[in-house]
């Protein structure tokens, strides 16, 4: 019979360690009893790793109750650093601050102008983070890195764009390396609607289901496609741009160069000039609110946005066959006026699966899901033995 060499041992403990802290990192905080579930260790090898985590800083340990009955909930340890989500919406930015527990510690909002120049934005970013630490009684030693959601298809291997004309200005910057020497620290950029994928499988709609899509209803676009439990991006960073799918042949020229794509019909530019004639000037949460209020016109317009986004949908879906379809972003806020038509028409354009129906959900995460994607792109690309565990 063979025998564990010493070496191997110690390489079973710290691979076990590294389970520990995944399942932490995932579920926020977990008993004892519930970490030896989740991970399939033995009581006694959770309750030995816990005491060693715990010396060396990484977990902390505190009295809670399950059931009626005490028990010791392990979550990471303060210490172990923050982590910022960043939100880059064509009119407005969104930073979250969450501690490696996933408690939002800090957030703050502000509008950003048409166009917004690249420069501009992050150097907002870099001092909103700044403050916000300061907030916190913390320090950017203790962040361990941003990630920035932008509204644009991203190549993640490089931070840079991948199809020019989406976002103007920012189409020939690797706008990590721009942030990260703002700030210091590792900067992580992807696409919203990915992040917003992200967000609802770690705690939203979609966490039950391994392959699901998330749809981003808002200025522009866009789905995010999550497969086998991961966020399926594609070659270059363009899986799930629906807004720049071909809706009608003989539309107008979008912004990628292409003729009659998606976002040139139900676009906020297209939605808000379809009204001009009848309610003049409005803004896109002005049409949303006045729908949410019976107006019939604005009711029309986001319906039939609705109807068309849903036919795009449903392609997506005939070619991925997801369990669970979730739609979020602005235009959800408009609820059954723009979600019902959608739903309607996704389920109209696929094959019926008896065996497995899908589903069509709203976004249980309103106006933070891209925030929470990044937050959970920082968290789970950070490695915290690397950060400051002894290994030991």
């Amino acid at each position: 019979m063979s025998r564990l060499t010493a070496g191997s041992q110690s390489s079973l403990r710290e691979a076990n360690k590294g389970l520990l802290v995944d399942t932490i990192k995932q579920f926020g905080g977990l008993t004892q009893v519930e970490l030896a579930d989740a991970t399939g260790l033995s009581a006694a090898t959770v309750s030995t790793l816990v005491k060693q985590l715990t010396e060396s800083r990484l977990v902390e340990v505190r009295p809670t109750s399950r059931s009626g009955r005490r028990a010791q909930l392990v979550t990471l340890a303060r210490a172990t650093g923050l982590a910022a989500g960043v939100h880059v919406g064509h009119r407005s930015l969104r930073v979250l601050l969450s501690d490696f527990n996933r408690e939002i510690v800090a957030e703050q909002s502000m509008p950003l102008p048409r166009e917004h120049p690249m420069d501009t934005v992050l150097d907002r970013v870099a001092l909103l983070i700044v403050d916000m630490l300061e907030l916190v009684a913390s320090s950017l030693d203790e962040l361990a890195g941003i990630a920035l959601g932008l509204p644009a298809p991203v190549d993640v291997s490089t931070g840079m764009l991948s199809v020019r004309g989406v976002l103007p200005g920012w189409d020939s910057e690797h706008i990590g390396e721009v942030m990260g020497k703002r700030l210091g620290r590792p900067v992580y950029v992807e696409n919203d609607a990915n992040l917003g994928a992200l967000a609802q499988m770690t705690f939203g709609a979609t966490h039950p289901y391994a392959d699901s899509v998330y749809v981003r209803a808002s200025y522009g676009t866009g789905a995010g496609v999550i497969l086998g439990g991961r966020l399926h991006r594609g070659f270059g960073g363009t899986a799930g741009e629906i807004g720049h799918v071909q809706v009608d042949p003989y539309g107008h020229i979008c912004r990628c160069g292409r003729r009659g794509c998606l976002d040139t019909v139900v676009g906020a530019e297209a939605l808000l000039a379809s009204l001009q004639t009848s309610h003049g000037p409005l803004t896109l949460r002005d049409v949303i609110t006045r729908a949410v209020d019976g107006d019939p016109g604005c009711s029309r317009v986001l319906a039939d946005a609705g109807r068309t986004i849903g036919r795009v949908v449903a392609g997506v879906c005939q070619a991925v066959n997801p369990q669970a379809v979730c739609v979020g972003g602005e235009l959800a806020d408009a609820g059954s006026v723009f979600l019902a038509p959608l739903a309607e028409a996704v389920q109209e354009h696929i094959l019926p699966n008896r065996v497995a129906p899908m589903e069509v959900l709203a976004s249980p995460l309103r106006g933070d899901e891209v925030a929470k994607g990044a937050l959970v792109q920082v968290l789970d690309s950070t490695d915290l033995f690397a950060q400051g565990g002894d290994g030991q």
